[in-house]
């Protein structure tokens, strides 16, 4: 299957440089895998498509401030580093620029509290440093790191909490799970009220989610790896609406990916936690959700193809045309469609 395949064109105006004002003013799309038609919705109206006895997985990952600014110790050029993974304790995988001055024993100063030390370098250039605190990690970052907003947002965002969902709680993305945004929590009370379960899944996602398939053949892609947990209670609420006939239905691509990682593992959902590399593309045979609400992706990205599997490519590339004829907003402060 040829990357190719997934490519559309899309004037820059398209792409969403900040979130709507009221997150659930977002438009919502409609698509209906039974007699593929199309409806224009708002997502405050997500609710009227959702049945008593259904399930939501979201994602609550939280996005960490994972993008840091120092300089080598006795040099005052600036040294940007981007957090890509905690690989053990102190140590991270990081994105470093200018990287080929980064090497082994570099010292970076980021500023009185927090210290790295260049201790590995990847096979694909990455680095591993060591950082050096005095008090809690997680706090430090909050203090002087910045949210690593995608490349294709080039406006300054003035509050930091648009970039996160209503339900973040486990730090570890250096990206939203987009599709969660378009939430509040008055919206899922009341969707709770309604009869509808809440699961919570945690996928920390990387960096990986914005880059481009860049073989011309979408099979010899190799996926980033990404780390998932899924707790008892949460796959026993999964299980239950399963075993209920009610629907299993993920809240963006991340909730997707964790679930059909455990089911592949496994040939069930139980409580898991590993680290997933799962390329799911057409041809791909869906083993738990039944429908999916998802943000509108990049051209040739693993996301398209995954949403392409899930309905059909044409029929989605259709959708995208459609999209861009009524205005909407692509990408992560975008709109958001709903496939069932």
């Amino acid at each position: 299957m040829e990357t190719k395949d997934f490519d559309y064109d899309l004037d820059p105006s398209f792409i969403a440089q900040h979130p709507e004002e009221k997150r659930t003013e977002s438009k919502l799309m409609i698509l209906n895998r039974k007699d593929n038609t199309i409806e224009h919705k708002h997502f405050y109206d997500i609710i009227d498509y959702l049945n008593p006895g259904d399930c939501l997985v979201v994602n609550n990952s939280r996005v960490i401030p994972a993008r840091l600014y120092g300089h080598r110790k006795d040099r005052e050029e600036m040294i940007e580093v981007f957090l890509l993974k905690n690989v053990e304790d102190k140590k991270w995988e990081c994105l470093v620029k200018p990287g080929k001055k980064m090497k082994m024993d570099t010292e970076i100063i980021f500023s009185e509290k927090l210290k790295a030390k260049v201790i590995g370098i990847t096979d694909e250039g990455h680095r591993i440093l060591d950082m050096q605190f005095d008090g809690i990690f997680n706090e430090i970052l909050e203090e002087i790191g910045n949210i690593p907003l995608p490349p294709y947002i080039t406006e300054k965002l003035e509050d930091k909490s648009k970039y996160q969902t209503v339900y973040a709680k486990h730090d570890g993305s250096v990206a939203a799970p987009t599709a969660g945004l378009h939430f509040t929590k008055e919206l899922l009370e009341k969707i709770k009220e309604k009869g509808i379960k809440i699961a919570y899944v945690t996928l920390h996602v990387g960096l990986g989610t914005f880059k481009p398939v860049s073989d011309d053949k979408i099979e010899n892609h190799k996926m980033h790896s990404e780390y998932y947990v899924l707790d008892k209670e949460n796959s026993d609420i999964i299980n239950n609406t399963r075993k209920n006939n009610g629907r299993v239905i993920a809240v963006g691509t991340t909730s997707v990916r964790t679930l059909e990682s455990i089911a592949l593992k496994y040939g069930e959902i139980r409580p898991d936690n590993d680290w997933t590399e799962i390329f799911i593309y057409p041809g791909y045979e869906f083993k738990v959700i039944d429908a999916m609400i998802t943000n509108f992706h990049l051209p040739k990205s693993t996301l398209i193809m995954l949403v392409s599997s899930f309905y059909d490519r044409e029929n989605i590339l259709k959708a995208y045309e459609e999209a861009k004829s009524n205005n909407y907003r692509f990408f992560s402060f975008g709109d958001a469609m709903f496939i069932n």
